[in-house]
This record gives C-alpha cells, sequence and structure tokens, in this order.
C-alpha cells in the first residue's frame, strides 16, 4: 500500500501516510525507498487492533488476520492466484486499520496496465490518501464495483468483499516472490515494533 500520499486531508493524526505526523519515519514503511513516487511520506505504525477488527478477523476464519492462502508485499498488498493467469489483489487488514475509515477508492478501469512495484490505485480515509502498489504486471480483467457505493467494504472484509482489482498476468510466477503468511506476519510485528 503506501509508499506515499498523494494528498492529505487537514486531519493531523494520520497513521499511514501522511507527511509531517510525529513520530512518523520519512520514506517508506520498513525504511524501503527502492519503488515509487519521490515524493515525501511519512509511516507510522498502526495502533493496536480493537476488538471490532480483532471480530472481523475471526469471521474470515484466520485468529491472527492473515489469511495462509494468499501472498503479500512490504506495501501491505495481498495477492491471491486465482489460476488461469489470474491474480485478486486487495489491501491487508494491517493496511485498512492504519488507513481508518475507508471513504473513497480509486479503482482502475478494465483493460488499464498496471506494473508490479508501481501505484496503479488510490485508497482515500478519513486521515489520508495513499498508494495502492501493483504486487504483479498485467492487465486489469476485473474492478470490484461495489467499492463505489461501498468503499467501507476495505475496513469490513479486506480479504473477502473490500478486493480491488483482479489482474490477467501472462507469468504468474512473480508471485512466488512475494511473502507468505508466516514471512508476513514477521514483517508487521517487525513494522509495529
Amino acid at each position: 500500500m503506501p509508499p506515499g500520499s498523494s494528498s492529505t486531508t487537514s486531519q493531523p493524526s494520520c497513521t499511514w501516510a501522511t507527511c509531517g505526523v510525529p513520530g512518523g519515519r520519512h520514506g517508506r514503511p520498513g525504511g524501503l525507498s527502492e519503488v515509487g513516487p519521490s515524493r515525501a511520506t511519512c509511516y507510522v505504525p498502526a495502533a493496536p487492533h480493537d476488538g471490532e477488527t480483532a471480530a472481523r478477523r475471526g469471521s474470515q476464519g484466520e485468529a491472527d488476520g492473515v489469511p495462509e492462502d494468499l501472498r503479500y508485499t512490504k506495501e501491505h498488498e495481498w495477492a491471491r492466484d486465482e489460476g488461469s493467469s489470474r491474480v485478486r489483489v486487495g489491501i491487508t487488514d494491517f493496511a485498512q486499520d492504519a488507513l481508518g475509515d475507508v471513504v473513497y477508492v480509486d479503482v482502475p478501469q478494465e483493460g488499464a496496465t498496471v506494473t508490479a512495484n508501481q501505484p496503479f490505485s488510490e485508497v482515500e480515509s478519513t486521515k489520508s490518501v495513499s498508494d495502492v502498489y501493483a504486487p504483479v504486471s498485467g492487465t486489469v480483467a476485473e474492478r470490484n464495483a461495489l467499492l463505489e457505493e461501498r468503499p467501507e467494504l476495505v475496513n469490513e472484509q479486506p480479504y473477502g468483499d473490500g478486493w480491488l482489482v483482479v489482474i490477467e498476468v501472462a507469468d504468474a510466477g512473480p508471485l512466488e516472490g512475494l511473502m507468505d503468511a508466516g514471512a508476513y506476519r514477521a514483517f508487521v510485528e517487525q513494522q509495529t515494533d
């Protein structure tokens, strides 16, 4: 998800990708800086999940909110290989929790070309606007039209109805280079230390 925020709202308490947040670290989450726009950003780890978030996680069948069948990026996107050269993409529970209440999602049109490690979408919350980065390269085969009327699905069901796009890929091999659930859990723990 973030490395940069394209803009910020007037609320100074952003915990994801807004410049000027006290206690934030400039650059990409985890100090990564190799990919993405050169905008100055600030990253502050999310607060611990509350009971509502824990209940939502449990309803998705994952005790810790990290489904085993997905692959993950260091920018907090997830990717699900659906076979037939199709990869479903969304943002993680960690990312949606850090963003706060999502109020708008800019999802690319079907047929749009996306490039791995480059922004392809934006998620606007009551705190900030953050880029979403493509975990793989390809063409948008489906977009989640539900998000136009119900962007809060990204918060409510980040691994379910809150998905963003399905990407048609020429080669699903790069998915293997993404983190599995165990590696992503360790990465998130490192981010919140």
